[in-house]
Parts: structure tokens; C-alpha cells; sequence
């Protein structure tokens, strides 16, 4: 076993459990971050169907509704007998479009009811002045997972006829005639394909900083005559904007060429094939089963996922704020919060240290960085309240699922543009208490523990404290770590995009963040590579994260390096079908998790000392090459 340990670290840790895994027939992967959803999941299953049959086991507030929508997503046979007939007067709002004209005397109530677009406005933190919220506008998603197989992969034609297959099947599921339903898709793949070359990849999307393009609005409305921005806008909020901000610039450049006159037919062709395709998960089994085909495709999963879970999975994406506060609040709790909440405030201190000693940021940096670190929001558990929105989410039960979850849509939409110039609420989360995840929010300069995380692997009373730190103390001070990596660095304490860095410091930063990608890029994976760049914004995060997390377990009294280490090859444990991860190095900004855990460990000095990995074993990396930023 020392000798695979010296191998590979990460085979050392988890090859006898990657010999026996099983990846769910319904899943493209299983492992730490899997099992963890997977048992979440069957818990949570468990209380709706409880309470789904019994009123009273539901508490008083918004998860009767919850509840209840669940009720009407596990009635498959009303799902069954209804079909698909709900969708069509949706399509045939589409269909009968006789011109630009037509399709803009409707167009905000396009916008309200979800109907897909060849643009989406959303309202966000403005990035200048990240306590307010603004107007951004973004190019639609492209059919093929990113603007790179149109020309660079193998698979793409595969894909799309893929695609071609399953809409065509759909439209005839819908009632259109096969020649009708094959002319629609073609049009569709024939009008994303003028979207692709214009739209970013996902490496170029890696920098999210380059998403702030301030425009007026005139400027903006003149990058098209077909589609009349401005008074779409002013019904939209009530009122004109100003200017709004352009996350794709180049897109829009092309806009005009994209969405043309000669381009009516291919633009209604797609919008009705993106539109057939929406409503799928909450028809009948069949149309479930057909509209997901491509997605599965793209991921390698065998089946599509059962009816119970897609159920409930449906009702969790109506309500998951709702959802996530009743299971924060009972299998979490205030207790375990607070405990958590007092790591995090310890790791914090950790980076506070690393920060005052560090060697190679100037004294003005560094008082700017701790500011900054001393300004992090942090949110532990489950959010203090629901946002007010879900007390308008009331579940009609006489009305169907569809019509159900339109309502809510259109309710969700129109809250969104309600928020635009209000100030931005800091407290507010993204992400769902039962989410198995964190996130750090650039904008807000807030780092998010959902409950979900906050239990073995990564975080138990039964294990050691090395190994806690290596599990979630490690994903802690990632988080924080995000707040000082090649995208975080560029935003202020306040969340402001806004250069805080000496020109000196920014350089050296930048030098170091090229050694990362360096460390990654062109790695083998899965028939593929890494693509450094795409991922450096979580290795940077990662190697701040392990080191400032190794740092904490060693002031610990049971100090155990080997529990530290361990533990971290432990939470990246994964089995994956080979499509699915050929198609995560296409678009992930995360690199493989193997790779996650052996690449970074080797970065650790601490981590040779420790197994006595001498120079000659493969897990060696001369110190020379050892790649230390925070």
C-alpha cells in the first residue's frame, strides 16, 4: 500500500471504494459530494411522501404548498391523461407570429411568461456599485454544451443529431405531422448555429469580470431594428432605463445580423423547439421521458430519473428556499450552526495570519486584502428568513402542475424586475439549505455554507479534528480563498469591481495564477485535457483552502496530518462516466476531482513529510515547481 500511496495519492485513499461504487443508472456519477445528495434526497423524499398523505404531519408556513405541488407531480396518471395538450396553445402563440412587428407588441409578455428569446435580461448587483441592483442582458444558451464543438469537437455532429432525433420525436409527441416537426428542428439547429460564433466559451466566461460593458439604452436598442428593446424595457420595469449593463458585447455587435428579417422563419423555428422542450418534466411520462433524452446523452446517464424523485425534485426547484429552510432548521439547527459559524470565524483568523505575514504582497496590499477578509459576510446553515417572494407561491390544487408552475414562473420573473435600482439584499442566499455545495458571491463579498455540506465526510463530531479540516475546513478556506483569486481579487470589500492591488503585487498575482494554470493545463483526463485556464479561479481556491486549512490543524492539540490529508482525497472521491467528465472539461471551471486532490497535495510541503515521498516517486514534484499563493 506505500508504495501505491507514492503512486497515487488519491488511488491510495479511495481505490478499494472506486472498485465497489455503482453509479446510479439515473446519474452521470456517484461519490463524496453524491452520496452525501443521495441520502439527502431519500430523507427528504421520505417527509413529502409523508406528509403528502397526511396534513398533519406538515408544518404551518409555505411547505403546505410545497407539499402540495408534490402531490400534483406524483400524480402521473392526471400527468398521463392530459398529455401534452396543455403546451400547444404556448406553441401556437409562437407559431402564429407573422412578423417582428407582431412578435414586439407581445414581447414583454414573452419575457414575464418565459418563452425562450435569442436574449434574457435579468436584474443583478450592479458590479460598480454592488449594493444596488441593475439591468444586465445576456446572449441564450447555444444547443451544443459550448461555442468550442461547433468547430473543435469530434462528437458535435453526433450531438446534434441527437438533438434533431429528440425534438423531432417531441413535436410529434406534441401532434405535428413528422415532415412539419423535422423542417421546425432543422430550423432551430440552423438559427443556433448563426448564435455560436458570437456567444463566449466557457474558458472566455471563466472571467467574469469582462460580463460589466456598461451601454445606454439607446446605444443598445440600435444594435437591432427587428426587435424594439426600449419600449420592451419601459413596459418590463415601468419605467426607461437609463442603460443597462452588456455581458457579451460581441453578440450584440452581431445582433442585427443574427435576428434579421431573412432570419424570421429559422427564429421562430427555434424558439418553438426551445419552448417544447421547457415544459417536458412536468408532462406525462412519456414526453419525461422523451424530453430528456438529450441531456442524458450529453452526460452518459443510462435512465431517466424516477418518477418519485422527479417529483419531488420538481417541487424542491419551486420551492428551495422553503424546502431548504425546514431541513436546516430540523436536521441541522441552531446549535450545530453556531458551531460551524465559530469554524468559519476561526478559519478566517488562519487567513488573517497568512495575510499579515505574507511575503510577497506590499503593506498597502495587504491592509486592503484584510479589510477586504474583514468585511467577508458569512452565512452558515440555513438563511435567518425565506425571501418574501415564496408567500406568493400558493399551490392551486384544482389547477394542473404546468399550469401551476407557469403561475409561479411568471411570479419569480416579475419579482426579478421589481428589484431593479433597490438595493441589493447581502442577506439573501442562492443556493438552498439542502444543497451539498458552498459558494462565495463576489458581488456581495459573502461566503455560503448550505446545512447539506455540514456533515461527514467533510464535517463530523466523530472524526478528528485533522480530519474536519481537511474535509470542511478545507472547502471553508476555499471559499474564502475566492475572494482573493484571479476573479475575486479584482472586487472590493464592498463587492465593488474595483483594483485595490499595487501595479507590483497585481503582476506578481498574476505571475502565480500562470504557474497554477501551468500546474493543470494540457494534463491528460478522460480521453481529454485539463484546460488550466478554464479551472485556475477554483485551483487557486483549492491550494489557498488546503494550506490555510493545514495551518489550522496543526494548532490543534490531536494534530494527525495523515486524518488531514486523508480526509481531503476523501471528499473528492468520484466515479464518473468518461462522457460526463470529457464533457466537464469542456465546460467546468472545477477541474477532476482526482486531480484536485493529488495535484494540490503536491503543492504542500508538509504533505512529503508526512507519507516520506522521496524525489523519483510519482508523487514527487520538486519544490521548485511547488505552486504557493496564499
Amino acid at each position: 500500500m506505500t508504495t501505491l500511496l507514492k503512486d497515487d495519492f488519491y488511488d491510495y485513499v479511495n481505490g478499494e471504494w472506486m472498485e465497489t461504487a455503482v453509479i446510479p443508472a439515473d446519474k452521470p456519477a456517484t461519490g463524496g459530494f453524491q452520496d452525501l445528495v443521495d441520502g439527502i434526497d431519500a430523507l427528504m423524499i421520505a417527509e413529502f411522501e409523508n406528509m403528502a398523505k397526511d396534513d398533519h404531519a406538515t408544518p404551518k408556513g409555505r411547505m403546505k404548498d410545497a407539499v402540495a405541488f408534490y402531490r400534483l407531480a406524483s400524480d402521473f396518471a392526471a400527468r398521463d391523461a392530459a398529455g401534452g395538450a396543455e403546451v400547444l396553445p404556448i406553441l401556437a402563440k409562437i407559431d402564429n407570429l407573422s412578423s417582428y412587428e407582431d412578435l414586439n407588441q407581445q414581447l414583454d409578455q414573452f419575457i414575464l411568461d418565459g418563452i425562450t428569446l435569442p436574449f434574457q435580461f435579468d436584474v443583478d448587483s450592479d458590479m460598480k456599485n454592488a449594493k444596488m441592483n441593475t439591468l444586465l442582458v445576456y446572449p441564450p444558451a447555444t444547443i451544443l454544451p459550448d461555442k468550442t464543438y461547433y468547430t473543435d469537437n469530434p462528437q458535435a455532429d453526433e450531438m446534434l443529431q441527437v438533438y434533431f432525433d429528440t425534438a423531432v420525436k417531441l413535436l410529434v409527441a406534441y401532434g405535428k405531422e413528422q415532415a412539419a416537426a423535422e423542417s421546425l428542428v432543422e430550423q432551430a439547429i440552423a438559427f443556433d448555429k448563426l448564435i455560436a460564433p458570437h456567444v463566449r466559451s466557457a474558458e472566455e466566461s471563466a472571467d467574469y469580470s469582462k460580463n460589466y460593458n456598461p451601454q445606454s439604452i439607446d446605444t443598445f436598442a440600435a444594435h437591432s431594428t427587428t426587435i424594439d428593446f426600449k419600449s420592451t424595457l419601459t413596459a418590463l420595469l415601468a419605467a426607461t432605463p437609463e442603460s443597462l449593463i452588456v455581458t457579451e458585447p460581441a453578440y450584440f455587435d452581431a445582433f442585427e445580423h443574427i435576428v434579421s428579417l431573412s432570419h424570421f422563419d429559422l427564429l421562430k423555428g427555434w424558439m418553438i423547439v426551445n419552448q417544447s422542450l421547457r415544459y417536458t418534466a412536468y408532462l406525462s411520462e412519456e414526453i419525461r421521458q422523451l424530453g430528456g433524452t438529450y441531456g442524458r446523452y450529453l452526460s452518459g446517464i443510462d435512465e431517466a430519473m424516477p418518477q418519485q424523485k422527479a417529483a419531488y425534485y420538481l417541487a424542491v426547484g419551486q420551492f428551495s428556499q422553503v424546502v431548504g429552510d425546514y431541513y436546516g432548521r430540523k436536521y441541522f439547527g441552531e446549535t450545530a450552526k453556531n458551531d460551524v459559524k465559530h469554524m468559519v470565524e476561526t478559519m478566517i483568523g488562519v487567513y488573517q495570519d497568512r495575510l499579515t505575514n505574507n511575503t510577497w504582497l506590499s503593506q498597502e496590499t495587504r491592509e486592503k486584502a484584510i479589510v477586504k477578509l474583514n468585511n467577508l459576510g458569512i452565512h452558515v446553515g440555513y438563511p435567518d428568513q425565506i425571501p418574501a417572494i415564496y408567500e406568493q407561491l400558493r399551490t392551486d390544487e384544482t389547477a394542473s402542475l404546468l399550469q401551476n408552475a407557469l403561475r409561479f414562473g411568471r411570479l419569480f420573473r416579475e419579482d426579478s424586475f421589481k428589484k431593479w435600482q433597490t438595493p441589493v439584499d447581502r442577506d439573501e442566499w442562492e443556493m438552498s439549505a439542502a444543497t451539498v455545495n458552498a459558494y462565495y458571491h463576489p458581488f456581495k463579498n459573502v461566503i455560503v455554507f448550505p446545512a447539506a455540506i455540514l456533515q461527514a465526510p467533510f464535517y463530523s463530531l466523530n472524526q478528528s479534528s485533522s480530519a474536519n479540516y481537511g474535509g470542511i475546513g478545507a472547502v471553508i478556506a476555499h471559499e474564502i480563498s475566492h475572494a482573493f483569486d484571479n476573479n475575486g481579487a479584482k472586487f472590493d470589500e464592498f463587492g465593488n469591481l474595483n483594483n485595490w492591488w499595487t501595479d507590483a503585487d497585481l503582476a506578481h498575482f498574476e505571475t502565480l495564477a500562470q504557474d497554477m494554470i501551468k500546474a493543470f493545463d494540457g494534463v491528460s483526463f478522460a480521453g481529454g485535457t485539463v484546460n488550466g485556464t478554464l479551472t485556475v479561479s477554483e485551483n487557486i481556491a483549492d491550494a489557498g483552502g488546503l494550506s490555510c486549512a493545514l495551518e489550522a490543524a496543526e494548532k490543534e492539540a490531536d494534530v494527525s496530518l495523515e486524518d488531514f490529508f486523508i480526509n481531503w482525497a476523501k471528499i473528492w472521491r468520484t466515479k464518473a462516466k468518461e462522457q460526463y467528465q470529457q464533457l466537464l472539461l469542456s465546460i467546468d471551471v472545477h477541474g477532476p476531482a482526482k486531480l484536485r486532490a493529488n495535484l494540490q497535495v503536491q503543492n504542500i510541503d508538509a504533505f512529503y513529510t508526512t507519507f516520506n515521498i522521496k524525489p523519483g516517486d510519482p508523487m514527487y514534484l520538486a519544490p521548485e515547481n511547488r505552486v504557493h499563493i496564499w
